[in-house]
């Protein structure tokens, strides 16, 4: 997690939404039940209508399933619809707990789904195709890359990164600002710094390996594998999660000098007095810089008992109302493009001048792969045939 003040890394939102894997001005007076062990989070209202939301826990900066923000986030639907909101936060990833309930669902809508995830989902038949109007104000290449039929649709968006701290920076006179995935098999001293996430086991992880076989594949036009034939003996060894990986890239001693992790990192430093300290950089080739777009997104349950409200939800959930709060609190772009971003952004890399990958190949072709690509790391990673 994040190093800083009071301290930040408790704000800033775990990465992996479903995955075992600024404090927002209340705007309605609620009263906020957290229960645990089922990771139930409860806005009191009359009792009319209520919606269950699947999630993950820290979204908006919550904590086990719950943040005193969530009444910026949810109270305000409730109060102008008179219905009642419980947001449950399941384990495992969210894709596998839709189908899991499969014939008999208990959510009304999932938000969380990303661009490796969705399209799982959608594939499985667990959602309902849904277009609010707010997409007018979405790129369609977001929705493209996410879920083409609008079973999900994006509210957030990012690029997968490789931080660096100035010591790297200032040994490689620069280079790392322009790296490209064959240095770090031709330098095995670039490879022994880079800390990286277990694609087995956490999103982060996976959404790098996609990262790196789109780039090797279609960019360099050679076999992904010989990647990791060459830098996994030099690598540290993976670790279990995102928090894990940055918390030990920012730890004052005997820490590795390169992590995967967001290009918005850099922005995030800014915001928290940490300006400078590190930055981020993606994969280059002969001038053009290559990067994975990590895309999040809300869709609705196959099953729901409450569609106009669900539809009403995500109408809402792609408005500016909601869409202001991702900047600072979930530390990616709002989908909405109409939302300005604070200045602090100016500290990461512009995302305009990042070709994404995802368009590649597509996020049917990306769910059909993906576990294959997964089995193969691990081959990889531990000899075995």
């Amino acid at each position: 997690m994040k190093a800083g003040p009071d301290p930040p890394s408790v704000r800033r939102r775990l990465r992996g939404p479903g995955r075992s894997r600024r404090v927002l001005v209340t705007i309605l007076a609620v009263v906020v039940v957290v229960v645990a062990g089922l990771g139930l989070y409860t806005l009191a209202t009359q009792e009319t209508a209520t919606l269950v939301i699947y999630t993950y826990p820290s979204l908006f900066g919550g904590t086990n399933c719950g943040a005193e923000n969530w009444s910026t986030v949810f109270g305000a639907f409730e109060s102008a619809h008179d219905v009642r909101i419980d947001v449950e936060c399941p384990a495992g990833t969210l894709a596998s707990t839709l189908l899991a309930q499969e014939n008999a669902p208990a959510a009304d809508l999932v938000i969380g789904l990303d661009e490796l995830t969705a399209p799982q989902a959608d594939a499985d038949h667990l959602l309902v195709p849904y277009a609010p109007p707010e997409l007018a104000d979405v790129s369609p290449t977001l929705t493209a890359q996410l879920s083409p039929d609008d079973a999900v649709v994006p509210y957030e968006w990012g690029y997968l990164g490789i931080d660096y701290n100035t010591t790297f920076a200032t040994n490689t006179q620069g280079a790392i600002a322009h790296a490209t995935f064959p240095e770090f098999v031709a330098n095995a001293s670039w490879a022994r710094q880079l800390l990286i996430e277990d694609p087995s086991v956490d999103i982060t992880g996976e959404e790098f390996l996609v990262w790196e076989i789109e780039y090797y594949e279609h960019v360099l036009h050679q076999d992904w594998q010989d990647f990791w034939k060459a830098v996994l003996p030099e690598i540290p060894p993976p670790v279990t999660d995102w928090g894990t990986a940055f918390g030990e890239f920012t730890s004052p001693t005997d820490n590795p000098q390169l992590v995967v992790s967001y290009t918005t990192d850099p922005a995030y430093a800014a915001e928290y007095g940490q300006a400078g300290q590190y930055n981020s950089t993606v994969s280059w080739w002969n001038g053009t810089a290559y990067g994975w777009r990590t895309i999040y997104g809300i869709g609705i349950v196959a099953g729901t008992h409450h569609l106009t409200l669900d539809q009403e939800f995500e109408d809402w959930f792609l408005g500016g109302e909601v869409q202001n709060l991702i900047p600072l609190n979930e530390w990616e772009y709002p989908a909405n493009d109409t939302v300005a971003l604070p200045g602090v952004y100016a500290a990461a890399l512009d995302p305009s001048t990042i070709t994404p990958l995802n368009a590649d190949t597509s996020p049917s072709q990306v769910a059909s792969n993906l576990t294959g690509w997964v089995d193969d790391w691990l081959t990889l990673a531990t000899g075995t045939e």
